[in-house]
């Protein structure tokens, strides 16, 4: 197969997982035979600086001939007040990407071999976990109109508007059941029926569209209680289905279970150009130290092989893969215990990329 990939490294240690991401993967090219072809481009606050926007032209271009999208990392708290916030990369440059993309995957997996250092009690998180967190990505607060900052003399008023459509929720909840059709057969529907409007149609159309899965057992849960479950008892969750608010916190919560936010891959899939990266942000305050940890990003490669490009069995290597390395003790500092092998960002990659081409 050949497979074009547009590679966005964006900003602070961006570049140094990237790098490791596009190692395992072509790896799997030589592994597998596939012809990857890899286009890097700027985005995010390197872009800014090269070219003067976030999401230049050019980067455009490179997605649009991409079959998928490979994308790292972008913001600089520090710069943050210096542009308006729609020419914040986080806005202009990441929900543009997520365009049509309107399901967001997030696995929250625990290896048996990281379970111990989980900051959850080992009696609950036992000898490893698996959760999907199904998000919906381009709908609810974060999209809603209106939306901004009103001024008058000394008083201002800020608004965000909370709002999804019939069709927004129905299509979401259909990859979440079809995704526990695959895995458990339990969905789990999180919302605040209790408080918003907009949840109260969430659950009236969650529960519509589960009817057609007989198969699949369906539980509703209220957003503040399934934070506190989440952690109080995870192994009764297998896919939990929500908007996007919550799935933004509610899987930033999962890295806790997982050890750090630097296990968690992510997929935006949809009707758009489909994009795969890693739940953490830019880390500027480790950037360029090569302590980075890049295995989220390296299963977000995994995530592309299977959801792009249905390679099933090349996703699979690379998960198993990692599931190695750390079971044979390498670890990077985030993860890292006394009798581990510390190593950095680039020692992760290849530690990974090894135990791929040994099969």
């Amino acid at each position: 197969m050949n497979m074009k990939i547009a590679v966005l490294p964006g900003d602070g240690i961006g570049p140094e997982i990237m790098a490791e991401g596009c190692k395992v993967l072509c790896k799997i090219g030589e592994t597998f035979g596939h012809t990857i072809e890899l286009e890097e481009a700027l985005v995010g606050w390197t872009a800014i600086d090269a070219v003067g926007e976030a999401f230049p032209d050019a980067t455009q271009e490179a997605c649009d001939h991409a079959n998928a999208v490979f994308f790292g990392c972008v913001g600089n708290p520090e710069r943050d007040m210096t542009v308006p916030q729609q020419e914040r990369p986080e806005r202009c440059a990441v929900l543009r990407l997520r365009t049509g993309n309107y399901a967001n995957l997030r696995p929250a997996i625990v290896y048996g071999a990281l379970a111990g250092q989980s900051v959850v009690k080992p009696e609950i998180i036992g000898d490893g976990l698996d959760i999907l967190i199904v998000r919906e990505l381009t709908g609810g607060l974060y999209y809603g109109q209106p939306r901004g900052v009103t001024r008058e003399g000394d008083s201002a008023r800020g608004v965000d508007t909370l709002s999804y459509t019939t069709e927004e929720i129905v299509r979401v909840s259909r990859v979440a059941f079809e995704a526990a059709q695959r895995r458990s057969k339990k969905v789990c529907s999180v919302d605040k029926v209790n408080m918003l409007a907009s949840s109260q149609l969430w659950r009236e159309v969650v529960t519509k569209v589960g009817e057609n899965y007989p198969d699949v057992e369906l539980t509703h849960m209220l957003a503040d209680r399934a934070c506190m479950e989440l952690i109080r008892d995870p192994h009764q969750f297998d896919v939990i289905v929500t908007g996007n608010l919550f799935g933004d916190m509610l899987s930033d919560e999962a890295a806790v279970l997982a050890g750090s936010l630097g296990m968690l891959p992510s997929a935006a899939i949809g009707d758009g150009k489909p994009m795969f990266e890693p739940i953490h942000g830019s880390a500027p305050d480790i950037a360029g130290q090569g302590i980075a940890n890049p295995i989220a990003t390296i299963l977000s490669g995994a995530m592309m092989l299977r959801h792009a490009f249905g390679l099933d069995a090349e996703a699979q290597a690379i998960e198993r893969a990692v599931e190695s390395a750390l079971g044979d003790g390498f670890r990077t500092p985030d993860i890292h215990v006394p009798g581990t092998d510390k190593v950095n960002t680039q020692g992760m990659g290849d530690a990974i990329a090894e135990r791929i081409a040994q099969g």
